[in-house]
């Protein structure tokens, strides 16, 4: 079991902050005349939606056999990582470490939050060098560590995580935004053993409903508390909560969908094989593939041409596109227009 005190790492001002609670969330009612909130008495999303998510918590302890009061619900997992920064860094004085090249999105909050972004190069394989992290994180303190596995844009998972959980006495956050497709492990098991352990997930990618804009963290009930008194009252509205409650009753989509991405995954990367203008494929576990490609400013020109939308990658990552799966038509799209510049 990992010692570390969450409460020595959190900011002074928010372990002072007190919560906004709803007195209507928080009690019991059979028949309530709703005269609190100012509302209008008309329409059919005139009331406030649960500010505690109640109902999605308890189905989501469910699917992932932790506590209700082990997770929080965010605007997508982007407002997660706003919160967990506004926790437990200091702006003009706590650091953050991210991969390289990894999800933007880390070092943005971190940027925004007068936080100074620290990163650890990945090697060729793009897996973090342990030795390099271990130099890192004693040279330099640091208050949060964010892995991305599978990591976004590079596809591959990150190995041996409780090496670093191990190895750092800050937060360690893990984004599984991914991990539906990759067929590892969730580090979900490890928050028990680890409490400074935050485990972000998404219904934006394998569930398909990214417009709801919602995701989840999981971690202690300690860090849970803080996320939700630092988190704005009514952050995810009713029409999500209801979509996502729906989806979960039809969870056997989920797998249906999955399997249907990870099929026409392997349909690409049999093509990909015959296409000149390819240099390389690199391995994922994800839904996505990070190609490098030759002559890549012409091929991406051609293919924004043809409205085919993709994410171009370099110079951060030299001659590469991000391109993720699609459905067959838009699969067949891309690999014939790949096969007209390689001829």
């Amino acid at each position: 079991m990992n010692t570390i005190s969450i409460n020595n790492l959190v900011r002074e001002n928010i372990l002072k902050l007190q919560p906004y609670i709803s007195f209507r969330d928080h009690n019991q009612f059979n028949d309530p005349a709703f005269l609190d909130a100012n509302e209008s008495p008309f329409g059919e999303c005139n009331r406030y939606p649960d500010s505690t998510q109640r109902k999605l918590k308890n189905r989501l302890s469910v699917l992932k056999n932790v506590s209700p009061s082990q997770i929080a619900i965010g605007n997508g997992s982007d407002e997660l990582i706003d919160l967990i920064l506004k926790i437990f860094c200091e702006p003009k004085k706590d650091s953050i470490l991210m991969m390289n090249p990894s999800f933007a999105m880390y070092g943005f909050y971190a940027t925004i939050n007068e936080n100074r972004v620290l990163q650890i190069n990945l090697d060729e394989n793009f897996d973090i060098v342990k030795d390099d992290f271990l130099r890192i994180v004693k040279e330099q303190p640091i208050k949060v560590f964010f892995l991305c596995s599978p990591n976004n844009p590079t596809g591959n998972s990150v190995d041996d995580i409780e090496f670093y959980l191990q190895n750092f006495d800050g937060i360690v956050v893990v984004d599984e935004a991914y991990i539906e497709f990759s067929g590892k492990k969730s580090s979900l098991e490890l928050l028990t053993k680890y409490p400074n352990l935050i485990v972000l997930q998404t219904f934006s990618k394998a569930w398909g409903i990214a417009g709801a804009r919602v995701g989840m963290a999981y971690a202690s009930e300690e860090i849970i508390k803080l996320i939700n008194t630092v988190k704005a009252p009514y952050n995810v509205n009713v029409l999500s909560q209801e979509l996502i409650l729906k989806t979960l009753d039809e969870e056997t989509n989920l797998q249906e969908n999955v399997s249907k991405i990870l099929a026409e995954k392997e349909w690409l990367q049999e093509r990909f094989k015959d296409i000149k203008c390819i240099d390389k494929v690199f391995p994922t576990d994800a839904n996505f593939f990070l190609i490098k490609m030759k002559n890549v400013g012409k091929v991406y020109d051609m293919m924004l041409e043809q409205e085919i939308l993709t994410s171009r990658r370099d110079p951060a990552i030299p001659g590469c596109i991000r391109i993720n799966v699609g459905n067959r038509q838009d699969n067949e799209k891309l690999i014939n227009l790949l096969k007209n510049i390689s001829e």
